[in-house]
């Protein structure tokens, strides 16, 4: 059995693509998905399967929510090694005095090299900050995420890519949850 965690892009925020997690774990375990735990109404759930590609996993998942709540939700699928990286890369966690509610990682669909920093053109959004690490990227933000340009849609536009964009709280948890499986 593999454990893989989905994030699900942009469900119950603002009131829109609202979904129940526990209608969405029993959606999941009706097709074959077992041990399937949600943490928040924003999208993060755990599932085993037999099934190792994770590519895979995020089709079936994606799949199946359009098929019973209707919604196109792009779904990115992270092994434990993906969130223990956040730990290990994140250069901002080496800052005194870090502000820890300013810290997000974006989650994005395909590795990304160095050279994409300059596609990002992070200089713009100034003093916000940003550090490109294979399929993550770290955030930081100096007010407030809901308070910059530098959000899920602008990095999706301007790598070409699907991001969703979680904040630090989240990401300590759900390397807790996975280590505890």
């Amino acid at each position: 059995m593999t454990t893989h965690l989905a994030l699900l892009r942009g469900i119950n925020v603002s009131g829109h693509n609202m979904m129940k997690m526990d209608l969405l774990k029993t959606t999941l375990e009706k097709i074959g998905f077992t041990n399937v735990e949600t943490y928040i109404q924003s999208g993060n759930v755990f599932v085993d399967t037999e099934e190792e590609n994770a590519a895979k996993v995020g089709f079936i998942i994606k799949q199946e929510i359009f098929k019973v709540f209707g919604h196109d939700v792009p779904t990115i699928i992270l092994g434990i090694v993906d969130l223990q990286k956040c730990f290990t890369n994140n250069p901002f966690l080496k800052e005194k005095e870090l502000d820890i509610k300013k810290i997000y990682v974006a989650f994005v669909s395909k590795e990304l090299r160095s050279e994409n920093m300059n596609d990002l053109k992070i200089s713009q959004f100034k003093p916000d900050e940003a550090q490109i690490d294979g399929n993550r990227i770290f955030i930081k933000y100096a007010v407030g995420a809901g308070k910059t340009r530098l959000d899920q849609k602008y990095i999706e536009k301007k790598l070409n890519l699907t991001a969703t964009i979680r904040n630090w709280n989240t990401v300590t948890q759900l390397l807790k949850m996975y280590e505890e499986r």
